[in-house]
């Protein structure tokens, strides 16, 4: 009778191992946080290819950061649009679409559209005197983007027509 009693004792020693093992090797779960959160929104830029895919590696990213708005247009080196943004297409309103951060937003947004057509090297030619030129870039390195050239093409004129009458505030 001994023997018949060790025995159960010895199932049950194993299924309690079992049971144990499996508690140390599922994962524990901890809350995620807001900081946690905006990293993996970053991190893994997850970039699924386009439906019409123009498999273009190599373009041109325009931006236009003006006092009031910002807008962001991808091409090729040709000059054919691909993918563009604003900062009101970006449900950005008033005063809002001409910070900085509306301008990380809109890069992003057009930066996905044109990453899933293939792009990965990028000029960029910054336009207008804007808050939003330094995040735009900013934004595209942290796409993932490889940004070979920065160039400004803001007009400058040379002394050109008349300048209107100042503000009086």
């Amino acid at each position: 009778m001994s023997e018949e009693e060790t025995k159960p004792v010895e199932e049950e020693k194993v299924v309690v191992d079992a049971a144990v093992e499996a508690e140390a090797e599922a994962p524990v779960k901890k809350q995620e946080t807001a900081e946690d959160l905006l990293k993996s929104d970053l991190d893994g830029v997850k970039i699924r290819r386009a439906k019409g895919s123009k498999n273009i590696t190599v373009g041109i990213v325009n931006v236009l950061a003006t006092f009031n708005n910002t807008k962001v247009t991808f091409s090729d080196p040709r000059g054919n649009v691909i993918s563009w943004s604003s900062a009101g297409k970006c449900n950005f309103r008033g005063s809002r679409k001409s910070t900085a951060y509306a301008a990380q937003v809109v890069t992003q947004d057009a930066g996905r559209v044109a990453m899933s057509h293939g792009m990965k090297e990028v000029v960029v030619k910054l336009n207008g005197p804007g808050m939003g030129r330094d995040s735009a870039v900013r934004a595209l390195q942290s796409l993932g983007m490889v940004v070979t050239e920065i160039i400004d093409v803001t007009p400058v004129p040379h002394n050109g027509c008349r300048a209107p009458k100042r503000r009086r505030v």
